[in-house]
């Protein structure tokens, strides 16, 4: 069992003294070395491609959202304008009356 391994061994040393670059050892460092970065490190390939991706949605819904505060600051100014306003809002969004008024909504399918 042991032999076995052994000439196994040798055989694959002979493989790799055919080729010069592999009997370098800070070549052979530096292909472990890219090759842990590349696929075995927190910080791979793959989640650099995750991180990205996210980052661009995020950029999204900061664009999204910054668009959706001001329209807000918009409609809060317009609402702080005069009590015409206010009462408008009121009636339209909320269907609130004065108390001699009736409301009718119409619904259409």
């Amino acid at each position: 069992m042991i032999q076995v391994i052994k000439n196994k061994a040798k055989e694959l040393l002979k493989k790799i003294g055919r080729i010069k670059f592999l009997r370098n050892k800070y070549a052979v460092a530096i292909l472990v070395f890219l090759a842990w970065i590349l696929f075995f490190d927190e910080n791979n390939l793959m989640a650099h491609h995750r991180n990205k991706q996210r980052l661009k949605m995020l950029k999204e819904q900061k664009i999204f959202y910054r668009e959706k505060i001001e329209a807000d600051k918009r409609k809060l100014e317009e609402l702080r304008s005069g009590n015409r306003n206010l009462e408008k809002y009121a009636r339209e969004q909320f269907y609130m009356t004065k108390p001699d008024e009736d409301l009718f909504l119409v619904v259409e399918k």
